[in-house]
């Protein structure tokens, strides 16, 4: 499955749920699914919070998930094509300089 097809498959969950209706409780505006994301992003943090080791890796899969459904998500509302941009910004991060210690 590729980035497309899960897309596709993301947008066709939010539709059933009707939250790209008008009229939504829950409006898919890029501003909200940006929030989305980052409180998404946040709830990963608690998994590792006050541990290094010890985490509960189906939970973690359920928040990794949501990450990339809302990243997803804000792509395509966006109209950014998220693979065009991965594949360029690995091609600039490959001419960087990173620090060497």
């Amino acid at each position: 499955m590729d980035i497309k097809e899960l897309t596709r498959l993301m947008h066709s969950f939010v539709e059933s749920k009707g939250w790209y209706d008008a009229d939504s409780k829950r409006p898919q505006t890029a501003r909200n699914i940006a929030m989305s994301l980052s409180i998404e992003s946040a709830e990963i943090l608690e998994h590792f919070q006050w541990r290094e080791v010890g985490y509960d890796r189906e939970e973690l899969s359920g928040e990794l998930a949501d990450v990339g459904l809302y990243l997803l998500q804000l792509a395509a509302v966006t109209g950014i094509d998220l693979e065009t941009a991965i594949v360029n910004k690995l091609a600039k991060n490959h001419k960087r300089q990173w620090d060497q210690e």
